[in-house]
This record gives structure tokens, sequence and C-alpha cells, in this order.
């Protein structure tokens, strides 16, 4: 049986993260979660470690000093599902933007395709987000637009944060050569998966805007996420993409 699980990094989400970790472990497919929490001030860690005492061996916390980055956090938690030998790895946000439902889209199609990187896309039928500003939207859309254009990436929606990987690309990236530590993070591992010769795929998926809890959105990780590329651009011209590569891990696709 394949071990799946799901990473989300927390920052003071304590009107979500019961009601989040509960519509997970409702699924009928077994994805355990592992929760990255800041120093959230609100006590989202200890709502998680209580919790854990009902959900033995399925739910961990990693526990960081500070709002340390988004970026870092999924770093810090694809170690440690390496190191604790999960197959798919998945990324989603505490604040139920991300339908727990879909989950078991994203594994299916990793498993049934044999894709290596699966994105809950926004954008791959249209635009399917629910409850944001115009203006919000049409940033998002047209950022996404933005980078394919400067990156050549065929994927819609470069920021996703609802993915799923096969275990062997983490394996196979150097996590030391990654840039990024906001928003920027998705599309730098996005278009490091796609450079290096993974097989990645889109789904659509139905964004939904938070209702409780506040939004970590800021004009500083946008600004990253947007002037990142050029520099990412720069980075991986020619063999520069064989700074992202981890000779000691898994072999790297064919022909790379």
């Amino acid at each position: 049986m394949d071990k799946k699980i799901v990473i989300i990094p927390t920052y003071n989400e304590k009107e979500n993260i019961e009601n989040i970790i509960r519509a997970v472990f409702s699924l009928p497919e077994n994805f355990d979660i592992l929760i990255i929490d800041d120093g959230s001030p609100d006590g989202t860690a200890t709502i998680v470690k209580n919790m854990m005492q009902e959900f033995s061996c399925r739910l961990f916390i990693e526990e960081r000093t500070g709002k340390l980055g988004l970026g870092t956090a999924y770093i810090h938690g694809f170690k440690w599902a390496l190191e604790n030998h999960y197959d798919y790895i998945c990324e989603m946000d505490a604040d139920f933007s991300h339908n727990p439902n879909d989950l078991l889209k994203l594994y299916q199609k990793a498993k049934t395709d044999n894709c290596d990187l699966v994105i809950g896309s926004r954008y791959c039928k249209g635009i399917s987000v629910v409850y944001w500003p115009m203006s919000r939207v049409l940033i998002s859309y047209f950022g996404s637009y933005y980078v394919r254009k400067i990156l050549r990436l065929p994927y819609t929606d470069t920021t996703a944060g609802f993915v799923c990987y096969k275990r062997k690309v983490l394996e196979t990236i150097n996590f030391d050569a990654i840039k990024h530590i906001g928003y920027g993070f998705q599309i730098e591992m996005k278009f490091i998966t796609w450079k290096l010769g993974f097989k990645v795929a889109e789904i659509p998926i139905i964004f939904t805007d938070r209702t409780e809890g506040v939004s970590k959105m800021s004009k500083g990780i946008f600004k990253e996420a947007i002037f990142g590329v050029l520099k990412l651009r720069l980075r991986t011209f020619g063999k520069g993409i064989n700074r992202y590569k981890n000779q000691n891990q898994y072999a790297l696709p064919d022909g790379l």
C-alpha cells in the first residue's frame, strides 16, 4: 500500500486546523498529515498536539521558531517525509481554500497516469476561483501568464500550492539550491521538476478563498514571485540546471 502524506504549513490557523485535519482523515484513502507550524502565537500547535492523541501514528507536527517562510516550511516537510519513507507527498493549505476531497484526484492522477508531479490548477479549465475580488484574480492569472512566458512553462497555474509529488522527484532535487522562500517557491519547484524531465500534469480544481483566519499574502511575497523568475531563468540557463540535481540520490529521468 502506498504511503501518502499531506504537508500543511501553519501560522495562526486555530480557526481552521482541527476541521482541516478531520476532513483529510475522513477521506476513503489514507493520508497522513504533517503540520509545519512556525511558532503560531494563537495556539495552533497546541490544538494539533492534543489531536495527536486521537490520531496516533497518522498526525505529526514539526514546530519551528518564528515565521521562516513558506518555502523553508515545505522543504523541512519534504525532508521529513523522505526520511519516513512516504511514496506520495502532497502540499495543501490549512484554510480550506483547497478542497480536501481533491487530494484523491491528485493522488489518483499521479498513480494511474504515472505522473511525477500533479498540480491542482485554478486555470487549466478557465478561471476556477471563488470569493476572490476581481483585482486579485487578475493579478494571479496574469502573474501566472507572465511566469509561463518567461520560463516557457507549459502549465497554467505556476503558483499553485495544491500539488502531489512522487518521492523520486523530491529525492532528486537539491533543496540547498532552492532560493525562493515565499510563493516564488511554488514556481521554482514546478520549473525545476519540469526542467529535470519529470512528467508533470494539471487537473482542474475549484479554489475557494478562506472564510476563517487571515490571509498570509503580502506585497513582498508577490514581488518575490514575479521578479524572482528572471533570476531563476538565468540560473538555469544551459548547464545551470545541474546545480538543482541531487547527485547522491535518485537517478534522473533518461537522458539527463
